[in-house]
């Protein structure tokens, strides 16, 4: 089968796409055929060696974690699935960017039949992610919430679970992204220069809880806000959530496939929108990442191994 994989890291040119064994489902695991895979920007720091000390590789190292497919293979004691069934979920082993990939029985969910591949196969670490952002600061309906990177993988997600709250959100995103937030009841502000005074008047001059998806600043921003930290959380900028005492809840806080079956259910409803930016096939690995680098994408980059899939 077909496998990305780095061998040292760096940048984009040390990703292949390489012939290797198909694994075999071992005991409570069955193998998926990978229909959809999505890329996160948490790979790209794994694979630059900027993670080492919290994330190491050891080389060859494969990637990902999102997927969706079709079970093709049990292994003994597999429980729950069968050949044939459609899944959604995700392994911790760094190998969902693949044609096939072992997945263990109880990080698999049924794929919604009305789901699209694409959607099912990036929900796991944005929706997870956004779901812990949003738990972390616990909004209501009388809270206004700010969220940066509103318009991103992660964001775009978070925005829409804060709002089915009942919060006020002010999302922060580019001005080409503002007509998307304000479609499912979003403020939206332009970051950039000048935006703590943006948002300020957007709020009315009360902000409760800060979700910061993109780092760069927006911890210390929150805090020159008013925001208590307890009610600041941040999936990128963990020293300066040490250093003001906020949150750092992110998908390891929601990494379960009940989660990923819920947020499947609402987006199978209509009740959740996940963006896709773009599909590319495995071959494509390189420009996909290139693409996420840019860190401009609205919604979701997802890896299609099988051609034809939609």
């Amino acid at each position: 089968m077909k496998a990305v994989r780095f061998h040292e890291y760096g940048g984009l040119d040390v990703l292949r796409v390489e012939e290797v064994e198909r694994p075999v489902p071992g005991p409570g695991q069955v193998l998926v055929q990978v229909r959809a895979a999505g890329i996160q920007p948490g790979e790209v720091m794994i694979r630059q060696g900027a993670r080492h000390g919290r994330w190491p590789a050891t080389f060859p190292s494969g990637q990902g974690s999102d997927l969706a497919g079709v079970v093709v293979a049990t292994g003994p004691q597999a429980r729950g699935f069968a050949v044939g069934d459609e899944v959604l979920g995700f392994v911790h082993t760094r190998a969902s960017h693949a044609e096939f990939v072992v997945v263990d029985d109880v990080n698999l969910t049924v794929r919604p039949e009305n789901l699209p591949w694409d959607v099912a196969g990036s929900l796991y670490v944005a929706g997870t992610t956004a779901y812990a952002t949003v738990f972390a600061v616990d909004p209501g309906p009388s809270d206004t919430v700010v969220v940066s990177g509103a318009a991103g993988g992660v964001g775009s997600l978070a925005v829409q679970l804060a709002r089915r709250r009942g919060a006020t959100v002010i999302g922060l995103a580019s001005e080409r992204n503002h007509a998307w937030l304000r479609r499912h009841g979003v403020v939206p502000v332009e970051y950039g220069t000048g935006v703590a005074d943006r948002i300020r008047k957007a709020s009315g001059g009360t902000v409760d809880a800060f979700i910061d998806t993109f780092g760069d600043g927006y911890v210390d921003l929150a805090v020159e806000l008013g925001v208590r930290p307890e009610r600041i959380d941040t999936i990128r900028d963990w020293a300066a959530a040490a250093r003001v005492g906020a949150r750092t809840y992110g998908e390891g806080a929601a990494a379960c496939a009940v989660v990923v079956g819920e947020l499947a259910r609402l987006a199978a409803r209509g009740d959740l929108e996940v963006p896709i930016a773009r599909a590319y096939s495995l071959d494509e690995v390189r420009e996909a990442f290139a693409e996420l680098e840019r860190r401009h994408t609205h919604g979701k980059i997802v890896l299609r191994p099988h051609h034809g899939v939609r």
